[in-house]
């Protein structure tokens, strides 16, 4: 099956592309293999110049890359900007760091004697081909944040993007190729996901990580684990955005919008349930309300646009039941709602606020994917963290609060990958990302991400 690039603000194929056969997939699972070979010897100060090499092009073609993602799934031109030059930072970051990350660990010498060695240690070894499975809402990002780091390692990396980005796909496996690193260090495999478990089964992938939808990460998983293979999955996400008395009301209002729309409402670490203590519930609703309706709903290539349309049309009619779904159960809908006036073309929604969300409606426990938040009233701490843990996701979360004692609280019993205070929810290349529950296991970025996929060797000498 054609393998398409459809422009989700005008419903326009773009481009289509030849899904590739199982020679195809073979030829390319062959020259992984064959690569990591040589690449598992390449010393790191070798890798980290072919990875600022890598950066150094991204951000030379960074207009090129950002119109293309935006043409693919949408993202406003502005941010599919921001995004090539975070991606470009995580590069350098890794070419920077890997080194120190993986350094040889020694144990203290009365623990070497006690174990019977002359001398001991610990060392970091690349696994081999690692097959990143990845979803399409930060296309660059979500890739170069398993690439960096498995690259430094000495791993080399099978990309199965998501099949609306392919494009995209190619576009990350060009860069690598023109920054020199050898054949068959990173590929795209332009594949269904229908063909994905043949390749997470075949002998020559050593790991697979993936970033998607719980069901999608159950498959995966499952064959991994039936192949006794290392997996790391970072999953949805329904992070709580809690504001207590003591907040920067103002701030928190204007960190809601932004947390709510980033990537168009698209992201699984986006605030999505908006948890208010009753002493400011009516003013943070009231700003935040104002704050939602003013934005810009449009054309992705506009630079005045705030929010372009959602990635297809199957995203936008599961956002619309789940607005619907709770509408006709009681919630209140404060703005938006549905489809805006003036575009009958491509897949847009409005920014939406709910109240009145119960936990007989569906978006109570399911995850929005696109411009939709629910707004809770909640009377002390204790409400707000039951409220804040009552998700089967555990991504991160977002707290406002001054309170040293109300963050330590968050901090011990909300049981997510990351609680921010005072601030939104973001991921950085020093700091470890992924969460917990359904929102998967393992971890990515940081010296945590880069030792996902090595091999950690006890080496002992008698």
């Amino acid at each position: 099956m054609p393998i398409a690039s459809v422009n989700p603000a005008t419903g326009e194929t773009l481009r289509t592309f030849d899904a590739l056969d199982p020679s195809g997939v073979d030829q390319r699972l062959a020259r992984a293999e064959a690569a990591f070979h040589g690449w598992r010897s390449t010393p790191f100060a070798a890798r980290a110049g072919l990875m600022h090499r890598a950066a150094d092009l991204l951000e030379r073609d960074q207009e090129a890359v950002a119109r293309t993602m935006t043409e693919e799934m949408g993202k406003p031109l502005v941010q599919a900007r921001a995004e090539a030059a975070k991606c470009a930072k995580a590069m350098r970051w890794y070419a920077d760091h890997a080194e120190s990350l993986l350094a040889d660990e020694h144990p203290a010498p009365a623990d070497v004697a006690d174990a019977g060695a002359s001398r001991a240690y610990v060392r970091y070894r690349p696994l081999g081909p690692v097959l990143a499975v990845m979803p399409w809402n930060f296309p660059f990002w979500q890739v170069i944040r398993f690439a960096a780091p498995a690259l430094m390692a000495g791993n080399t990396g099978l990309l199965k993007h998501a099949s609306n980005v392919p494009r995209t796909a190619l576009a990350i496996e060009d860069l690598f190729r023109r920054a020199g690193f050898p054949e068959g260090c990173f590929q795209t495999l332009l594949i269904g996901s229908g063909a994905v478990e043949g390749v997470v089964r075949d002998a020559r992938v050593a790991a697979v990580t993936l970033t998607g939808s719980e069901p999608a990460g159950r498959a995966v998983a499952a064959a991994a684990a039936d192949e006794v293979k290392k997996s790391v999955l970072e999953l949805g996400g329904s992070d709580p955005f809690v504001v207590l008395p003591s907040a920067d009301l103002d701030a928190a209002v204007r960190t809601a919008v932004r947390a709510r729309v980033q990537n168009n409402g698209q992201s699984c670490i986006a605030a999505k349930r908006f948890i208010v203590h009753t002493d400011v519930y009516d003013r943070f609703l009231a700003g935040f309300t104002e704050g939602m309706r003013a934005l810009r709903v449009g054309d992705p290539m506009d630079e005045a646009t705030d929010v372009g349309p959602l990635a297809s049309r199957q995203g936008r009619d599961d956002l619309e039941e789940l607005v619907e779904d709770a509408r006709v159960r009681g919630a209140r809908i404060e703005c938006g709602g549905g489809r805006p006036m003036g575009w009958d073309t491509g897949w847009f929604f409005e920014p939406t606020v709910l109240t009145g969300v119960t936990p007989a409606m569906r978006i109570h426990r399911e995850e929005t994917f696109g411009p939709v938040a629910t707004v809770y009233r909640i009377a002390d701490l204790d409400e707000a963290v039951a409220l804040a843990d009552d998700t089967p996701f555990g991504l991160s979360s977002n707290v406002w609060t001054r309170d040293e004692g109300e963050q330590e609280r968050f901090v011990r019993d909300v049981q997510a990958g990351g609680v921010f205070f005072n601030g939104m929810t973001a991921s950085h290349p020093a700091l470890p990302f992924g969460g917990v529950k359904r929102s998967g296991f393992g971890r990515e970025l940081s010296g945590h991400g880069i030792k996902e996929f090595c091999n950690v060797t006890t080496v002992w000498i008698g």
